[in-house]
């Protein structure tokens, strides 16, 4: 969701080994003091809030800031497919032939309503280093949307399993936003095979729906409207009429701008990404099933599973999963009770920090990218 930049301008992609921006970034964070870079093991470092004038200078060299977003239309383009369980599942990978495999590969995971695109300011940046692929789960962009099925977290963990292990094929970095970030700690602490070497986690979700959020006040003083609302979307006439409504280019621009910290990123790119797999047959069900449906493995049993190395990056103006509320309330607390996981505020950023302000996200991100070892 967001977007303030020219994509009909032309692509540049410059490569840069792995080699080179692990000492560029060593070299600047212990240099400017900005960020000190410790071991796998050690990751002990406490919440800390980014200053939002203090942006891409302070941590990307020049180099990285001439990378555009990609276009909506290349990633649509490159996309392949995958079929899974006799679903077909899209997906993107970039760099398509990359014969580096000293660091993890990326798989980015989008939260509800999005799908691939909305990582097309982060997928260029990533790319120098990484080899990135991303996803559409099921039910969302250009996946399909079955009738009738019923969707539930535990069914995208176990895709995001089956693509690592069939697709992937090596051990990876997952990245996810809101219920795509729940969906990585599902699949991370289910995982048996070795599938997951780390995680991050943007404003992660606390379930698939608001009635995993039980103990927000917020939230109790709503449930019976939840409740009551659930009744109607089960309503076909009803469910159908809300969700016209919804999908609507201005209430669309209306919802983004209310999760979007920068206003600006809030564009006709960005409605459409989100508008055009909402046309798609299924997708009313797929809301209705999402919506409605049971919330899900909770993160603050899952979490304390998982040794693994955790970024969490949290955008501080989020009205969906606010810093202040339960969910991240436990996401604050984590960095003081577990050596794996390292956590930063983002100031005046919402619900979608990757592309929100993906200056911020790549300042904390590619610093702890380049500290995991070579595989």
């Amino acid at each position: 969701m967001g977007m303030a930049v020219n994509l009909a301008a032309p692509h540049i992609f410059l490569p840069t080994s792995s080699t080179t921006l692990r000492k560029q970034y060593n070299l600047m964070y212990n240099s400017q003091n900005f960020f000190k870079i410790s071991s796998c093991s050690k990751f002990k470092n406490p919440i800390r809030a980014v200053n939002c004038s203090k942006v891409f200078a302070a941590s990307v060299s020049t180099e990285k800031e001439a990378l555009l977003p990609l276009e909506v239309s290349e990633i649509n383009e490159k996309c392949k497919k995958w079929v899974w369980k006799g679903y077909t599942i899209n997906y993107f990978v970039y760099p398509e032939i990359n014969n580096d495999t000293s660091n993890p590969p990326l798989l980015l995971i989008h939260g509800f309503g999005a799908s691939i695109a909305h990582w097309r300011r982060n997928i260029p940046i990533l790319a120098q280093s990484y080899t990135v692929y991303a996803i559409d789960l099921l039910g969302f962009g250009a996946s399909d949307k079955p009738a009738g099925f019923a969707y539930s977290m535990e069914v995208w963990a176990e895709l995001i399993l089956d693509f690592l292990d069939e697709i992937v094929r090596r051990p990876a970095v997952l990245v996810g936003n809101s219920v795509g970030s729940l969906a990585c700690v599902i699949a991370a602490a289910e995982s048996t095979r070795s599938l997951v070497q780390g995680l991050v986690l943007l404003n992660c979700a606390g379930g698939m729906n608001n009635k995993a959020i039980v103990d927000d006040w917020r939230i109790k003083l709503l449930l019976p409207l939840l409740w009551f609302f659930d009744f109607l979307l089960k309503q076909k006439g009803i469910a159908s009429y809300l969700f016209d409504r919804v999908r609507k280019r201005d209430s669309l621009r209306n919802i983004l701008s209310s999760v979007y910290g920068n206003k600006d990123n809030v564009d006709e790119d960005l409605v459409e990404i989100i508008k055009k797999p909402a046309e798609d047959e299924g997708a009313l069900d797929a809301f209705v099933s999402i919506v409605t449906g049971p919330p899900g493995p909770n993160p603050v049993q899952l979490i304390p599973k998982i040794t693994l190395p955790i970024l969490v990056l949290w955008g501080d103006q989020d009205p969906f999963t606010p810093i202040d509320g339960p969910v991240g309330k436990y996401f604050s607390s984590l960095p003081s009770q577990l050596p794996n996981v390292n956590l930063f505020l983002l100031e005046g950023v919402g619900h979608c920090p990757h592309d929100d302000r993906p200056d911020l996200v790549h300042e904390k991100l590619l610093p702890w990218l380049a500290n995991f070892p070579a595989s």
